[in-house]
């Protein structure tokens, strides 16, 4: 079992930036491949960054490719997204999530098997 839970979310103004964490519990983390979604009222969940288990390769959505940056702390069992050049179409409750390793990176929300409780990020204009 997994259990993850996400802080650092916040109100920022257009441009500023934020760092999210999602710490995990398990003695199997190391090995679960890492994600982060968002999602908004009324629209559904939104794929934002992946990384593998080792950190050694990452994905990212187009929407944030350049922006942000997805890391991981396996000593301390942390994920982070590094978020800068905030946008307000950035605004949404942001989430982490676990998969058992994959060939490629996963995507889709429903492949993935673990989930945070969200941090809400807010970007002003």
């Amino acid at each position: 079992q997994v259990q993850l839970v996400e802080t650092g979310g916040g109100l920022v103004q257009a441009g500023g930036s934020l760092k999210l964490s999602c710490a995990a519990s398990g003695r199997t983390f190391m090995y679960y491949d890492m994600g982060w979604f968002r999602q908004t009222p009324g629209k559904e969940r939104e794929f934002v960054a992946a990384i593998n288990w080792s950190g050694g390769i990452t994905r990212y959505a187009d929407s944030v490719k350049g922006r942000f940056t997805i890391s991981r702390d396996n000593a301390n069992t942390t994920i982070y997204l590094q978020m800068n050049s905030l946008k307000p179409e950035d605004t949404a409750v942001y989430y982490c999530a676990a998969v058992r390793p994959r060939p490629i990176m996963v995507v889709t929300p429903n492949a993935y098997d673990y989930w945070g409780q969200g941090t809400q990020v807010t970007v002003s204009s």
